[in-house]
């Protein structure tokens, strides 16, 4: 994997935008379909025309398809799930504003 931004043949500006570290960090995005389809047009022109993240996306796709073979079908316990939904309705989102008085 190159840290190098990959060129494609018609140099597209969108392309030449994104170099291989922010591919590989969104192959998860695209293979489970949550990026809109400009981002998916961009990241497979890029992995069309970039050997290191076409090979490194398809390591992540056979990984994402034996994970699926080995669990896919596992439920987690009642009780877990019920403990989860407690602990998920108890959590409480906390934002704290500060101003600056300009000293």
């Amino acid at each position: 994997m190159s840290e190098q931004p990959q060129v494609p043949a018609d140099d597209d500006p969108e392309f030449s935008s994104l170099d291989c570290s922010a591919v590989i960090a969104d192959v998860w995005l695209l293979l489970d379909n949550e990026c809109d389809p400009d981002a998916r047009a961009r990241l497979k022109g890029h992995l069309d025309n970039c050997p290191s993240c076409l090979a490194h996306y398809g390591i992540e796709s056979e990984l994402k398809a034996l994970i699926n073979r080995k669990c896919g079908g596992d439920r987690a316990p009642a009780g877990l799930r019920d403990r989860l939904r407690i602990e998920i309705r108890k959590s409480v989102i906390v934002t704290e504003t500060r101003y600056s008085t300009g000293d």
